[in-house]
């Protein structure tokens, strides 16, 4: 698959990529510009690597905007390269139930058979109840593998255990410079940059059915193999000029399944933030997911299959695409 920086409008943004010819070589680091990349490495970057690059953001942008504007024989054609993910995060942080109409739809969708409310007065509870947490609440997290975060680059693999595999388009935050117990005032100074990711889930594992009082179990839901589909870019923050304003769409075939904006969040950022770093330090590189709209598969009736393919895009990030396979398809 060749890459392209489509619905890309940053000057320049970060990618990992590797040259077509070499398939199995390893990732390097690199700048996009337009439709072209150079490699970069601890000269271009003034730091040893991506994260302790992060690690002095925003300042450190000035010197990746220098090596943008040079015109030398460093670039590749971006359509010569394979990208995958752009960042090797060693903590991920992922937030439910953090839009507001994903939420009743959830509620709605997940109807006892024995309730006898009609389906808008259900609405409307659970509109009543997720505008009282937006007052009163705080956010919810729980924590992803690392080594579930590929590119798109690679096909996801649907697990042969279940068929309720479901899509989730989120807006990743990128941590910059280490972030603990601050507060809402100070949280975006902590922010590198900005990327997608699709937050896979297996819907029917997410509740233990034989230990109900346990609740959710996030990680067989949530942690197969390549379950984080993330990038292709990341996406400096100052080119980001209102991420709680930012178009998601996510398509399965070419038809939508999801279209919102980052404004139906519940939390806005500066709350996930300042939440999320209450009780462990957010290190440079580490994602923040901020939540999944509307849209998803399970309200739908309409789960992953082999063959499906996905279509992330968030305005300005660029777009993803997604190649589901059953498990032991040859492709």
């Amino acid at each position: 698959m060749t890459s392209s920086s489509d619905g890309l409008t940053a000057p320049y943004a970060i990618v990992r990529f590797r040259e077509i010819a070499s398939a199995d070589a390893e990732p390097v680091l690199g700048l996009v510009v337009g439709d072209r990349v150079r490699e970069i490495g601890p000269d271009e970057l003034g730091a040893p690597d991506l994260n302790a690059f992060l690690a002095e953001t925003p300042d450190s942008w000035d010197r990746l905007r220098r090596v943008a504007e040079q015109a030398d024989d460093t670039w590749h054609p971006l359509a010569d390269v394979t990208i995958t993910a752009p960042v090797t995060p060693r903590q991920v942080l992922q937030t439910g139930a953090n839009y507001r109409t994903h939420v009743i739809d959830l509620v709605a969708a997940g109807r006892a058979k024995n309730d006898p409310r009609p389906i808008e007065e259900l609405r409307e509870w659970a509109a009543d109840m997720m505008d009282r947490r937006a007052r009163e609440g705080i956010p919810y997290f729980f924590i992803g593998l690392p080594a579930a975060v590929v590119g798109d680059d690679v096909d996801l693999v649907l697990p042969s255990y279940s068929e309720q595999h479901d899509w989730e388009l989120e807006l990743a935050i990128v941590i910059g410079k280490e972030a603990f117990r601050v507060d809402r005032e100070h949280a975006m100074e902590h922010v590198a940059g900005y990327t997608i990711v699709n937050d896979v889930t297996t819907r029917d594992l997410v509740f233990r059915e034989d230990m109900k009082e346990i609740g959710t179990d996030w990680y067989r839901g949530k942690n197969a193999p390549g379950f984080l589909p993330t990038g292709p870019f990341l996406v400096p923050a100052p080119f980001v000029e209102n991420p709680g304003d930012l178009h998601l769409r996510l398509t399965l075939n070419g038809e939508t399944m999801q279209d919102a904006t980052t404004s139906d969040l519940l939390f806005d950022l500066p709350a996930l933030i300042a939440g999320a770093s209450q009780n462990m330090p957010l290190l440079p590189g580490d994602l923040l997911l901020t939540g999944s709209p509307a849209g998803n598969g399970i309200v739908h009736g309409r789960m992953l299959r082999d063959g499906d393919v996905m279509v992330g895009a968030i305005e300005g990030l660029g777009a993803q695409t997604v190649r589901a396979v059953a498990e032991g398809v040859a492709r």
